[in-house]
């Protein structure tokens, strides 16, 4: 079986260096908000190009604990409108909702999966306070017009970061381009430890000691709480980790971009869509999407030829039960590519012959 990602092959990859540092922690004593977690900090915030990195549990919480900490400056307030596309993962709505903000959801472009920036304007109302994208599959949904329809508007420009870790825009990394981002660190991710983390990037002093205040009970000194605060730490352990593993990242990056060229050039079966040409740039492939009407054959054929698969995602948002006041909304690109997209295995330890195998298989399906 070709697995779609083993992360007991990656785990072991790094095994030398993971031991070393798990038992640093271990024999160190001090298992939270240690040197392990300024270590962390201090490599990520320097690597992805911002001035602070603040560590806490997972990217839902990075994504939640930056929305909470511009409502606690007065950035926003509840009932404000966010802007966020329609076509991501739930946890990117679930840290609006969560605030009591509104999402407002925005079709992709349908040949970059991304944020569609000419619909923007459109959407926008006196109430729109912040656009919220999202990286997703790991493709760069940062473009200029972007940019500028947050700054004509006064908009913070808020990024998911969790499927695109080391993508960048030009000279500058996913993660720096907005005034925030969250990153997640499960372990399936390009970056990912072992167990769940997360962590927020910004160039903003006070944005950055907020999150951190709300991440540790509210509290800005000992047992002194003037905000109602969360318990989301990143772990020593997990900052250990992490920091081992940032060290390879842009290799392995490359590895994913070197199996994703191949899919691109040499997939041609007319029932399955791959991304185009133009999908290589500025992507570090945490997913590679391929797309048919056929979906469930597809997958159980791949998986009767020993390739595992996954879906990413087969219900949006929209239609998710827990937002039941919005299963009458149609969002007519985003529910095409929630039914057709399949994951193929793109990952920095696939062997050659396994790449060879899975276009094999993917050009005879019929």
């Amino acid at each position: 079986m070709i697995k779609y990602l083993d992360l007991k092959a990656i785990t072991d990859s790094h095994s030398e260096g993971l031991h070393e540092a798990i038992s640093r922690v271990v024999d160190s004593g001090w298992y939270l908000q240690g040197e392990a977690n300024k270590q962390f900090e201090s490599s990520y915030s320097s690597y992805i190009g911002t001035d602070y990195c603040v560590g806490c549990a997972n990217g839902l919480d990075a994504l939640t604990l930056i929305l909470r900490a511009y409502m606690e400056m007065g950035r926003l307030k509840e009932g404000d409108e966010i802007l966020v596309p329609a076509n991501t993962y739930i946890a990117t709505i679930l840290s609006i909702t969560a605030n009591k903000l509104i999402p407002v959801l925005v079709e992709p472009n349908p040949d970059t999966y991304q944020i569609e920036e000419a619909r923007l304007e459109s959407v926008y109302t006196p109430k729109t306070k912040a656009v919220m994208i999202v990286h997703l599959y790991g493709r760069c949904a940062y473009t200029d017009g972007i940019g500028e329809f947050c700054r004509n508007h006064n908009l913070l420009l808020i990024e998911d970061n969790a499927q695109a870790h080391g993508c960048l825009y030009g000279d500058k990394r996913t993660g720096s381009l907005g005034n925030a981002a969250g990153h997640s660190f499960y372990p399936g991710k390009n970056l990912g430890a072992l167990g769940d983390g997360g962590a927020v990037t910004t160039d903003d002093e006070e944005l950055a000691t907020m999150v951190c205040t709300l991440a540790n009970y509210g509290s800005s000194a000992k047992y002194v709480f003037p905000y109602e605060g969360r318990n989301s730490r990143l772990d020593e352990l997990q900052a250990a980790v992490l920091s081992i593993k940032l060290s390879t990242l842009d290799d392995d990056n490359a590895k994913r971009v070197a199996v994703a060229r191949r899919y691109i050039n040499e997939i041609h079966n007319p029932l399955i869509k791959v991304p185009s040409a133009e999908y290589l740039d500025r992507n570090v492939f945490h997913i590679f999407p391929v797309f048919t009407s056929d979906r469930n054959r597809l997958q159980q054929y791949l998986s009767d030829n020993g390739v595992q698969t996954m879906i990413h995602y087969p219900i949006p948002p929209h239609k998710q039960q827990c937002y039941s006041n919005w299963n009458n909304l149609h969002f007519p690109i985003t529910e095409r590519l929630h039914s057709e997209e399949l994951s193929i295995p793109c990952n920095q330890i696939l062997k050659q012959a396994e790449v060879d195998e899975i276009i094999r298989l993917l050009n005879s399906f019929s």
